[in-house]
């Protein structure tokens, strides 16, 4: 029997494709951000921000393929997180440091 898909549907499944899209460019621009933050000293917290953004770039990803029916893995984006919020921390405390006059 087949499922006749409703406007509900139709717009879930383009905001979730649209998310991928933009994540994906995210990634990308964090990627090239990566390099620009590695020369500037005063930049060294962007590398954290960098990674937390390519992290989430992945996240957005699973949650896409999870939501189509692809590929399911809640060990994965519970441990993603994690790690995000590892990284934002960091940031955090390099900037404070960077502030105060501490540069790595």
């Amino acid at each position: 029997m087949k499922r006749i898909l409703t406007t509900y549907d139709w717009v879930y499944g383009i905001t979730q494709i649209a998310a991928v899209i933009l994540s994906l460019a995210a990634g990308f621009l964090a990627a090239r951000l990566f390099s620009v933050a590695a020369r500037r000293k005063t930049l060294t917290a962007w590398r954290h921000l960098v990674v937390v953004l390519i992290l989430f770039a992945i996240e957005e990803l699973f949650g896409a393929l999870d939501v189509f029916g692809i590929y399911n893995t809640p060990f994965l984006t519970h441990i993603i997180p994690t790690f995000m919020l590892g990284f934002l921390i960091a940031a955090l405390m390099t900037q404070i440091n960077v502030n105060r006059g501490c540069i790595p």
